[in-house]
């Protein structure tokens, strides 16, 4: 697995985890780091604090896209590789378009149900054709 497939992974199962326990994901990624459990690798502090950074965007765009799912709806896992997709899409310009989109397919075809990378791949190719209204 490459480096930043394995940051993100670790990304996944820190938003998650804060998202479980309505914690917010900066500071349990910071006590993470802190009680020495941190992520070895520091593309996963700019994807959890991206992701907090731009979260009232991220999950205003999900609802407005995610038709007929609200996001308290969604396997929590399903919510929180969405939310690291589109934080990749509009926000991350290092990262190309299409590889945000599989990279979050990737996560949830091993970790969510087996309708979910269909759903996740559709959210995130639609917001990636409307991208450029998207940004700003």
């Amino acid at each position: 697995m490459a480096a930043r497939s394995k940051a993100r992974k670790r990304a996944l199962d820190v938003l998650y985890a804060a998202d479980l326990r309505g914690d917010d994901p900066v500071e349990a990624l910071d006590a993470a780091v802190e009680a020495g459990e941190g992520p070895s690798n520091p593309y996963t502090g700019t994807v959890v604090r991206g992701v907090a950074e731009h979260r009232a965007r991220i999950d205003e765009l999900l609802g407005q896209y995610a038709q007929g799912w609200t996001l308290d709806r969604m396997p929590a896992v399903d919510r929180n590789a969405l939310r690291i997709g589109v934080y990749e899409l509009l926000y991350a310009d290092d990262v190309p378009d299409a590889v945000a989109v599989s990279e979050a397919v990737a996560l949830v075809r091993n970790l969510s149900t087996d309708d979910s990378p269909a759903f996740v791949n559709g959210v995130l190719g639609t917001m990636m054709r409307d991208r450029d209204s998207l940004v700003g």
